[in-house]
């Protein structure tokens, strides 16, 4: 098994490889009512962009870590994709579906780093 700091670093390579922009990580692990250790979500200007960052995001984690997600959802309309990993899961968001259901808020117990956009 791979560690979550591994999987957490190839995910954001891989949003930032699709140019996938505000990516914010929340660290979970002192809610002891999360089902996950982490959450990194980020988002794409079109559905076509947020299924692309997720297909990448997928497909790269499979190929450095022979490792597959555990669930997918979202992939329909790709106003949002949710990628488990288990101790991981990412959020892949067009921005009006991120500020609706603003996950950051939701979980503002957690501990929030922002990965600043390249530029």
């Amino acid at each position: 098994m791979c560690s979550t700091d591994k999987l957490q670093s190839i995910v954001i390579e891989a949003i930032e490889d699709k140019k996938g922009q505000k990516i914010t990580v929340i660290d979970l692990t002192e809610i002891s009512s999360a089902s996950a250790s982490a959450f990194v979500i980020c988002q794409g200007r079109t559905n076509t962009q947020v299924s692309s960052i997720a297909d990448n995001i997928i497909d790269e984690v499979n190929r450095r870590l022979d490792l597959k997600p555990y669930h997918t959802d979202g992939f329909r309309n790709s106003q949002w994709v949710i990628i488990d990993y288990g101790d991981l899961v990412v959020h892949v968001f067009q921005p009006e579906t991120r500020e609706f259901y603003n996950l950051e808020e939701l979980w503002s117990d957690g501990v929030t780093t922002d990965i600043p956009d390249p530029e």
